[in-house]
Parts: structure tokens; C-alpha cells; sequence
């Protein structure tokens, strides 16, 4: 049950605020609403630990992490193994071929995407599983089938960030 005086914001919208109560009506359809650059996409922020997965995306590779110690693949970098916890760990360029895991459709706008949109989880030959976005595909549930054979495209965002997308593998 809604409490009295919360509104939802916008039609797409599924935030409550106080905002029509303390009189601040968010203009509707564009009404009074002046020219404005698009947002763009949240872009990563590269640490120590994650620098040379972000060097390897920029130089069209797709990098992972091996223990040296057990031998475990593994996703997202970091700077010991989550299997045994040994530091001792290589970098390695991955084949960047995958097949898609899980995926969800999303219809809602948000900045720097264009629904509807894959945001799907992938699961490399290597063997680990990493979220990102299924391109050069129709986002439709006939198009996305669980299994299919993907491989790695790269996005660049700007001269630091260039993100690993996934497309249906050819041939």
C-alpha cells in the first residue's frame, strides 16, 4: 500500500518520492524541459588489480587469470586465487569464445542504452561466467537461445575504456 503523499515520478518510472508534495512536479514528456546532452553509459573504473584485464579489452583481448598453483580460471581479476587462495597467479589471453549462460531482456531506458537490450550472463571456454551484453543479434527470446555460441566483441567507450560485449559466433 502507497503512503499518502508518495507519487511515482514518471510513467516509466517505479520510484516513490515526495516530490509532487513538496511541490517540485517533474516536468511530463519533454514539457519545459530544455536541450540536454544524452547521459551516457557508467563506465568502469579500472583498479591496480583490474588494470591489465581494462590494457588487454584496449588491445582487442580478452584477458583472464590462472592459478599457478592450482590451475583454477577465473573471473573478475583479482589479485588471488578464490579457490585456494594462493597469490601466485598468471595473466593469459583468453580465446574469447563463450556460449550464453542465462539473459534477461531489459525494456526500460537507461542512460547510454537502447531498449530492449540483453543483459546476459556468458560462460567462457576457460570456464568462468561474466555478465555483459549480447550484440549484432535481435533481442528477442527466438534470437537469444541458452547455449548458443557466442564470441567476444570489443566497445570502445573513450581512450582508457573499451568494454568485452558478446555476439552469436560465426560459422
Amino acid at each position: 500500500m502507497r503512503k499518502p503523499g508518495w507519487t511515482v515520478d514518471a510513467g516509466w518510472s517505479n520510484v516513490a518520492s515526495r516530490s509532487q508534495q513538496a511541490g517540485h512536479v517533474a516536468p511530463i514528456s519533454g514539457e519545459g524541459m530544455t536541450d540536454m546532452a544524452e547521459p551516457a553509459r557508467a563506465r568502469p573504473k579500472p583498479t591496480p588489480e583490474t588494470q591489465h584485464f581494462w590494457d588487454g579489452t584496449r588491445a582487442g583481448e580478452l584477458r583472464l587469470q590462472r592459478c599457478d598453483a592450482c590451475a583454477n580460471v577465473y573471473f573478475p581479476p583479482r589479485p588471488f586465487c578464490p579457490a585456494c587462495a594462493s597469490r601466485k597467479v598468471s595473466v593469459f589471453k583468453a580465446s574469447g569464445k563463450a556460449k550464453l549462460y542465462s539473459y534477461v531482456i531489459h525494456h526500460r531506458p537507461v542512460p547510454g542504452f537502447t531498449p530492449p537490450y540483453a543483459i546476459a550472463v556468458v560462460e567462457l571456454n576457460e570456464g568462468p561466467r561474466m555478465m555483459s551484453n549480447i550484440v549484432d543479434c535481435p533481442q528477442t527470446p527466438e534470437a537469444l537461445e541458452l547455449d548458443m555460441k557466442l564470441e567476444v566483441a570489443f566497445e570502445k567507450l573513450d581512450d582508457n575504456i573499451t568494454l568485452p560485449l558478446f555476439r552469436p559466433a560465426k560459422g
